[in-house]
């Protein structure tokens, strides 16, 4: 098929040079959706209808085969040799069962080694003869040694998380899920599956993935990619909302005040308090003529712009054109006719011009956040009502800051400059927004990711337990009202495919004390895998584990409380174990990563070793939040755990 599109000649096929252009760019684009993949197998199952799809239910129709992959394949007649695992056809291999067997006579999954076929496994779903029993490939296949970056999941795709992969692009969805319920994989597979099912759509109105980090963001960029999607943005929250460079951080107790959603309330204030209303009339002259717009009509049309709720910068631009037919109204009483030419001309008037100044004047969204940060006078009277006298202290900068590139902003400011420059002017809309790892938003930060998407839908992805901010997301439906989406549907998945069932039953010990009635993760694995609690002497210890882990196969993350990070590296050079940092991607040479507990979320290794879990606990600004944090770091692994270490293990442990 690729090299059918490589083959093809351009030369008589468009009618310009443009034309030509653009096809070429589309060819280059379906010539890399077409890439081969060594290990990737361009089909995993078969499914035997007993019936055409589609065909009554008469004796004797005839079946039909279709097998089914990643990608749609045809063969040279342009006949489908494989059928898109997203396409309707394709449905029940992810959903028959012997309860409802959705008239399949047999379904076929094949197993695979390296890219080669080793293995296949057949269930007779019709059969009453036959007994229902756990497919072995499909547990072979979610245990396999993780290598490299995140992989898709299309030959494993459970029931309960097809539901969510195929739901309508017209709705968002929140699914909450506990660490290794597949809920990123879910995420992904839905932006997939939506491009699949609304291309035109989605192309002309584009889809965004937002991570929490650019480490975690390169371990799932090859995902949608191996399914052949190639055009779907990722980015971070704050690379959204970069309109100046951060170079500064805020203390916990700021940071919570300027992501309080009542900071969009003092923001909009501050914008609108720029306009004054008018004390003088306008008057326009041309030729011998001169036109009088009283102040009380010019009242009147500011007080229907502002009725209009409209954004401020359009209703400024819209003011003169007010002021223009106001004009043209009284000329056309005195007989003459103007048109369009003269109206636009009037709007350009130097009088209506220096009176939209006064009125409306323009409001640049980085000098207006940073007035209301070093002015205490202009900041109480604008969160009057609002913030308290101490959240508003809280905030304030204690040093004056002479301009906006001066200024050392943090995180959390870049955040209040989106939403005043969303007052402005109106944030452009995509058409589906994925939202992973969204427990650790604040509410202005949902508001930001919520203007992405106000005409289209989202899927938002977290976990409760896993908030590790001060300002975690108490509850899904507090958060989605934040993001605009107030009726979106809340999934919860609860079975565990990655962690293995020693370490989950270890790690949810912290459940009662991070996230009181939430549901723990059952874990579905057979393999109940390797864990041991090791009381060590010291970091040589600790390095002899990562050696340990090292002999056995698959990726290894030795994951440490952030400040022990520096002599943990050290440790490892000088027993000559080279190590990788997060994000970067482990070879068949070099599988250690060392990871800080701070950049641990939603990565995965086949083995771990945690080091000094109070560490951890006593990096974070307070105990629930740093409970959380080992709670994420204990649920990284795939197959084995070791937890070491010299200082007692936090009591929640048990």
């Amino acid at each position: 098929m690729r090299e059918d599109v490589e083959s093809l000649d351009l030369r008589d096929a468009t009618a310009n040079w443009v034309d030509a252009q653009i096809l070429a760019r589309q060819i280059d684009e379906r010539i890399k959706a077409l890439a081969d993949f060594s290990d990737t197998p361009l089909f995993f199952g078969r499914l035997d209808y007993l019936r055409a799809p589609g065909a009554d239910r008469a004796e004797g129709a005839e079946g039909e085969r279709f097998y089914i992959g990643r990608r749609h394949v045809h063969d040279a007649d342009g006949d489908p040799m494989v059928v898109d695992w997203r396409a309707p056809v394709s449905q029940p291999f992810y959903r028959a069962s012997k309860k409802d067997p959705m008239d399949i006579g047999l379904r076929r999954r094949f197993g695979y080694t390296g890219g080669d076929l080793t293995a296949y496994e057949d269930e007779h779903l019709s059969d009453p003869a036959e007994a229902a029993r756990a497919s072995r490939l499909l547990q072979r296949e979610i245990e396999r040694p993780r290598v490299g970056p995140m992989r898709d999941i299309v030959a494993t795709i459970q029931p309960e998380q097809d539901e969510i992969v195929r739901s309508g692009l017209g709705g968002t969805v929140c699914v909450q899920g506990g660490p290794g319920t597949g809920k990123t994989a879910v995420g992904l597979h839905r932006v997939a599956y939506l491009l699949y099912a609304h291309r035109e759509r989605l192309a002309r109105t584009g889809t965004l993935v937002i991570g929490p980090n650019r480490s975690f963001l390169h371990y799932i960029e090859q995902v949608l990619p191996a399914l052949g999607e190639l055009t779907v943005r990722q980015s971070t929250v704050d690379d959204l909302v970069a309109h100046v460079e951060v170079r500064g951080t805020d203390d916990a107790a700021a940071a919570v005040v300027k992501g309080d959603a009542r900071m969009a309330q003092v923001l909009r204030r501050a914008v609108y308090s720029h306009v004054t209303m008018p004390t003088e009339p306008v008057v326009v002259v041309r030729g011998s003529r001169r036109w009088r717009v009283p102040a009380y009509e010019l009242e009147e049309i500011v007080r229907e712009l502002f009725d209009r709720d409209i954004r401020y910068g359009a209703a400024g631009k819209a003011l003169p054109q007010r002021i223009a037919h106001a004009v043209l109204v009284q000329m056309e009483r005195a007989g003459e006719a103007p048109d369009d030419r003269v109206q636009d001309a009037v709007a350009r008037d130097s009088a209506v011009k220096a009176a939209v100044k006064a009125i409306w004047p323009v409001v640049d969204p980085a000098k207006l956040v940073l007035r209301l940060l070093t002015d205490a006078d202009f900041l109480a009277a604008h969160a009057q009502g609002i913030l308290s006298a101490d959240e508003q202290k809280t905030i304030l900068w204690a040093k004056p800051v002479r301009s906006v590139k001066s200024a050392k902003w943090s995180a959390a400011d870049a955040v209040l400059i989106d939403e005043a420059a969303d007052l402005v002017e109106r944030t452009h809309s995509l058409g589906h927004v994925v939202l992973d790892e969204a427990q650790d938003l604040s509410p202005m930060q949902y508001r930001a990711v919520g203007r992405r998407c106000t005409t289209g839908s989202a899927t938002v992805l977290g976990d409760l337990a896993q908030g590790t901010t001060p300002w975690a997301t108490r509850g899904w439906r507090e958060a989605l009202a934040h993001l605009g989406k107030a009726d979106a549907v809340i999934e919860e998945l609860t079975a565990g495919f990655r962690v293995p069932t020693d370490v989950i039953a270890y790690a949810s010990r912290l459940l009662p004390h991070i996230a009181p009635g939430l549901a723990p993760v059952a874990s579905v694995r057979e393999n109940p895998g390797y864990f041991e609690v090791r009381p060590v002497d010291g970091t040589p210890d600790v390095v002899a584990a990562c050696e340990e882990s090292l002999r056995r196969e698959g990726s290894i993350g030795l994951i440490a409380a952030d400040a022990r990070v520096p002599a943990l590296a050290k440790a490892l050079a000088e027993a000559g174990i080279p190590c990788l940092a997060p994000g970067e991607e482990t070879t068949r040479e070099t599988r250690l990563t060392l990871v800080p507990a701070s950049l641990a979320k939603g990565l995965e290794y086949d083995y771990v070793v945690l080091d000094e879990p109070q560490a951890i606990v006593d990096g974070e600004p307070d105990g629930r939040t740093g409970l959380r944090r080992l709670y994420v770091t204990l649920t990284r692994a795939v197959s084995g755990l070791i937890v070491t270490h010299t200082a007692p293990l936090p009591h929640q442990l048990g």
